[in-house]
């Protein structure tokens, strides 16, 4: 089918470690000079990034991507699903909208009609590149949906791949999830999964080995190792299963140290999108970042941020239902209040949405910003860099102004009167807004903080807002971020049996 060779990473269920072990794979195989890439079919995910092309696809095949040193492509995710409730999603295909459907007619019916664009688009990258490392979604033994399953066998098959199935021994019940999946595969299906690993491991391996000879025996077919559990790796989580936990109590009252950290509120909205905005920001060691869904958590913060949204405006009627809307209101009399892309639309006075790209009607914002939101068919989808207006944050001047990030909303916004831009970007168009009191911002980019300089700026501009003292150590967050990947790369290579693995495509492991 192409010049590629191909391997599969297939798991028991989500979230067993697909996606690290794909980056950690393809950063192994670019490390011993291969040319090789991510692939994904299909993926079920709020997680999203925009590429070159200006084009969405999934936030962990862009991991996967950088991790194989090469430029992310909608190519490596032609299909995303983004839920927008328990049985409806929005599906983008080829980083474009292609509709709003019900999860019934997803499976039984329109499934079909993407196989082509699935099959093109790897086509497309296993022209080339020497490699291309597939990773599954969910369980390839999902046999309620394996009739019209484009994301596992399906897809193994059609790239001819030899397939590594994970096990994830950190949920318990790893043998039976790895026999249960082999056992419910056809006979066809089970001869593409050369070895299994178990993964997230902890404790004594000499315990586990007895178990893992059984399994071998069971299954006809090698363990290629165990990989263990890996704390702060401080990489990007595909889904909201990867979250850290929502708090109801938030922060006690104390007596105020200048040096304590900053407290910052993210409002974990029922269709949060794109939480990995704020991984880099919850490394910062002066730093204390929590998620919440009260009112609580807000009394005692210093920053309140209001984060991305599949649903923005479900999503603020959500809040006026849990008094969310006037904690924030009274937040912004003496704090901080920050908006990134569908968090920055609710701080405006209204929002519409005449075509029912989300849902059909209009309703207020929340008033805090002078700006007004209307949605519309077309997505905007780009990567963006630029410089904050006025040279200051938070009141604080700014050694450096720039900031970089990734754009992906149905919106536009409108400035009202004596509205200010938060900043203006490369292309020379205006991005996001700020208060007349400089304590409140919004801007649309996503990623904004893993920018080294603006988040350090961010951080230092805020804490002196508060009369904290300035933080005695920053994070490199970027340099963090490349080391987290080595370190993965180095253990699943110490971990697993890569000699083997390579040989599945024909190379030999230096």
């Amino acid at each position: 089918m192409s010049e590629a060779r191909a391997i599969m990473v297939l798991g028991t269920s989500s979230h067993v470690g697909k996606s690290l072990l794909t980056a950690a794979l393809c950063r192994i195989f670019a490390q011993q000079g291969c040319r090789v890439a991510p692939f994904k079919s299909q993926n079920m995910s709020l997680n999203s990034a925009a590429t070159v092309e200006g084009l969405e696809i999934g936030r962990a095949q862009a991991l996967q991507a950088e991790a194989a040193g090469v430029a992310a492509s909608v190519h490596m995710n032609p299909v995303l699903i983004k839920p927008s409730g328990d049985c409806s999603s929005q599906v983008v295909v080829r980083g474009k909208i292609w509709g709003q459907i019900s999860a019934a007619d997803y499976h039984q019916r329109r499934v079909e009609e993407l196989m082509p664009a699935v099959r093109e688009s790897y086509q497309t990258l296993a022209s080339s590149f020497q490699v291309i490392i597939l990773e599954g979604a969910g369980s390839p033994a999902e046999i309620n949906l394996k009739q019209h399953d484009i994301a596992n066998m399906r897809m193994a098959e059609m790239a001819d791949a030899a397939c590594l199935l994970v096990g994830d021994i950190d949920r318990g019940g790893v043998f039976a999830s790895l026999l249960g999946t082999v056992e419910l595969l056809d006979s066809a299906e089970r001869d593409r999964i050369r070895g299994f690993c178990i993964n997230k491991f902890r404790g004594d391996l000499s315990l586990l080995e007895p178990g893992v000879r059984m399994m071998e025996d069971r299954l006809g077919k090698p363990c290629l190792g165990v990989v263990p559990y890996l704390p702060a790796l401080a990489l990007d989580e595909e889904d909201s299963v990867g979250m850290p936990p929502v708090t109801r109590t938030g922060w006690s009252i104390s007596a105020h140290t200048p040096d304590r950290p900053l407290r910052i509120a993210v409002v974990a909205l029922p269709s949060f999108s794109n939480f990995t905005d704020f991984d880099s920001l919850r490394a910062e060691p002066a730093v204390d970042l929590l998620f919440c869904r009260s009112a609580e958590p807000l009394a005692n913060a210093d920053v309140v941020i209001l984060p991305g949204s599949k649903q923005t405006m479900s999503d603020l009627e959500w809040m006026r239902e849990v008094g969310l809307d006037q904690a924030v209101r009274n937040h912004a009399r003496f704090g901080l209040v920050v908006g990134i892309c569908g968090g920055l639309q609710m701080l405006g006075h209204s929002l519409s949405d005449p075509l029912g790209v989300e849902r059909q009607g209009r309703m207020p914002g929340l008033g805090l910003l002078p700006i007004s939101t209307t949605m519309q068919a077309q997505k905007v989808t780009r990567i963006c860099s630029g410089t904050i207006d006025g040279g200051a944050l938070f009141g604080q001047p700014l050694p450096e102004g720039r900031i970089a990030g990734y754009e992906i909303h149905v919106g536009k916004s409108l400035y009202l009167d004596h509205a200010e831009p938060f900043a203006t970007l490369s292309s020379r168009e205006l991005d996001g807004c700020i208060s007349a009191d400089r304590q409140i911002l919004g801007s649309y980019l996503h990623g904004i903080f893993d920018e080294d300089c603006f988040r350090h700026a961010f951080v230092t501009a805020a804490r002196n807002f508060r009369k904290l003292t300035s933080p005695s150590a920053l994070n490199p967050w970027k340099t963090q971020r490349e080391e987290s990947l080595d370190r993965l790369a180095r253990q699943v290579s110490q971990s697993l049996d890569m000699q083997r693995i390579f040989g599945w495509v024909g190379m030999k492991y230096q």
